[in-house]
């Protein structure tokens, strides 16, 4: 789903803009569909879609009418350009020292920016066109399922409590009284966001359609919950991983002939526990809070 266009100056509409391509636009038609230019940012996972249905990003006027599309595309259309975005610490993964310093060693995110140069739209895949009036109630009927959706970000949150109880454990404070408060707290919040989520859905009615909306309300307190507690429940992780979350040496380090043995005699914690166990915990931990996953579980939540 494609809506965030780059708008530009925010305090113009689209028809309004020095350039007319801030927006997505049909900027010609024929027999066999329209054809469409702009661009969609922060398309997160947009690269592992088969199809993107493109719609617009904010209400329009009578003035913003070539703006007023919904259409689907192949996700390797023609004239349809992806370039990836950033993120803090990714060089790392490039740098071949194995699977520890990526912080999650299997699973990761994406996003990019999407420039449309002439995409090419059949009639039979375009939903709206020119309908302005429908583009506010589409936005707002999208955010109201796209907020309690927002609710995902407790499994996240579940994995983060997970990591920073094991992380006690293995700094052998597990049973101290604020680490048990922190954890209880971290657990308070999450259960906060997933609660609002849940009531949201129960509280939902059926529309004409047949089709079932959430209730809007409690999709923008779970919203709002998700934009504030999981930065708390980053800062609580950080505070109970400590300091060598962030000036942990290198996996390559840890290999090291000479470096690595020094390594694992003086970053060991409780008896038992093995310190390259103690270093993957560290790392996902790092990687949820400040690195390249904090993209999706801290940036996003505020954005989406």
């Amino acid at each position: 789903g494609a809506m965030t266009d780059p708008k530009g100056d925010r305090s113009k509409g689209p028809s309004e803009q020095d350039d007319p391509d801030l927006f997505t636009r049909i900027v010609d038609s024929d027999e066999k569909g329209v054809y469409v230019s702009g661009a969609k940012a922060h398309q997160t996972g947009c690269i592992n879609s088969h199809w993107i249905i493109l719609m617009p990003t904010i209400r329009l006027t009578q003035n913003d009418k070539e703006y007023a599309i919904v259409g689907a595309i192949p996700a390797d259309v023609k004239g349809l350009t992806y370039i990836y975005g950033r993120q803090s610490c990714d060089t790392r993964v490039m740098e071949g020292g194995g699977d520890i310093d990526l912080g999650n060693a299997k699973f990761g995110g994406q996003e990019a920016m999407m420039i449309l140069d002439r995409v090419f739209i059949p009639w039979d895949k375009l939903f709206m066109n020119g309908e302005f009036e429908f583009a506010s109630m589409l936005v707002e009927r999208f955010t109201c399922y796209h907020r309690r959706s927002y609710v995902c970000k407790t499994g996240l949150g579940d994995v983060l409590i997970g990591a920073a109880a094991t992380i006690a454990d293995y700094n052998g404070v597990p049973n101290v009284s604020h680490i048990k408060d922190k954890i209880i707290e971290m657990t308070h919040l999450n259960e906060t966001i997933f609660a609002a989520g849940i009531a949201s859905s129960h509280q939902g009615h059926k529309m004409k359609s047949g089709v079932y909306l959430n209730d809007d309300m409690l999709a923008q307190v779970c919203k709002h919950n998700v934009t504030r507690f999981p930065y708390e429940i980053s800062r609580l992780a950080q505070d109970i991983a400590g300091g060598l979350m962030v000036t942990l040496p290198s996996e390559k380090d840890f290999r090291h002939p000479e470096a690595g043995p020094m390594l694992k005699k003086y970053l060991v914690g409780r008896k038992g526990v093995d310190v390259e166990n103690r270093m993957r915990i560290l790392r996902l931990i790092g990687n949820m809070t400040m690195g390249r996953n904090a993209v999706g579980y801290l940036t996003e939540s505020m954005h989406g």
